[in-house]
């Protein structure tokens, strides 16, 4: 274990019922804690970029869980073009998997689940999500690209109709990291996120088809929405889109306009960054509610 303060993080690996292994990272409060928190990635994203937030959650008190999805980071173990990952597998298997990991390091706690834009859309695919006593939503929304403002929407069209396909056809995998949109993608993955911002309610494309087993129409959680202002994928819009499709659940929102936290931007990405860690307080502060 490495010592960071009264922090130690211990890296594990976590089998998945679907049969591969995850790279994940715990960490440990100085006390045991009595909430414990899974960070859920978004699509592309190591978890080495949620570190120094899972570090602040630790030092409020927190066990905290990263990892990385099949095919990502740590959890890369043959070629992405080899990769059969899909989204429907990293909330149906890892996500699912990384809860259980959790629920046994720090037994009878409170459990919470901090999502970054795939990590909460993906949360109704989990078979244990009804043991989380809340979800914080980060940068969370359908992805709807015909909810996007004009300038930016033309610049998604040509990254999921033209880049994810053409991409997908000459080299069997997503070169994403090509245009500053996080790691390599499981061609699955990169399709299936295609489809689903074409369509309304992200996952909702999929029902009947990619998906035929969830329980978002049933789960009941309180959700806290957070987005920002200057976010052109997680907008209002697209933020409202993929609430409905929680139906049972219970919302609040948050837009967070940059400069009330003297911040530059904060738009889709920037909320984990240390620059922005004004901003994390208001994750303790919903959790403690729970």
């Amino acid at each position: 274990m490495n010592a960071i303060a009264s922090i130690e993080r211990k890296e594990v690996n976590i089998q998945s019922h679907l049969g591969h292994s995850l790279a994940a990272s715990l960490y440990f409060p100085a006390k045991s804690p009595t909430n414990s928190i899974l960070i859920g990635p978004a699509t592309g994203i190591s978890r080495e970029f949620y570190h120094h937030f899972a570090t602040f959650l630790v030092q409020a008190g927190y066990g905290v869980l990263t990892f990385d999805n099949y095919g990502i980071g740590g959890s890369k173990t043959s070629p992405v073009s080899e990769c059969e990952a899909s989204l429907v597998t990293w909330g149906k298997g890892d996500l699912t998997a990384a809860f259980d990991c959790l629920k046994v390091t720090f037994p009878d706690n409170q459990y919470h689940l901090v999502g970054h834009s795939a990590g909460g859309q993906l949360i109704g695919l989990m078979n244990n999500n009804e043991q989380l006593s809340s979800v914080f939503n980060v940068a969370c929304s359908s992805g709807q690209l015909s909810n996007m403002r004009l300038g930016y929407r033309f610049k998604a069209h040509y990254f999921m109709n033209a880049f994810i396909p053409l991409n997908n056809w000459l080299f069997g995998q997503t070169n994403s990291d090509w245009v500053g949109m996080g790691e390599k993608l499981p061609q699955r993955v990169a399709n299936q996120w295609r489809r689903w911002c074409n369509g309304q309610g992200y996952v909702e494309t999929g029902f009947g088809s990619d998906i035929d087993q969830h329980n978002y129409d049933t789960l009941s959680l309180p959700i806290h929405w957070v987005y920002a202002i200057d976010d052109d994928i997680a907008n209002a819009k697209n933020v409202e889109d993929m609430i409905r499709v929680f139906p049972q659940c219970q919302h609040t929102t948050t837009m967070l306009i940059p400069s009330d936290h003297q911040l530059k931007e904060i738009g889709h990405m920037r909320f984990f960054s240390r620059r922005s860690n004004g901003l994390w307080p208001m994750v303790i502060q919903w959790i403690n509610q729970y």
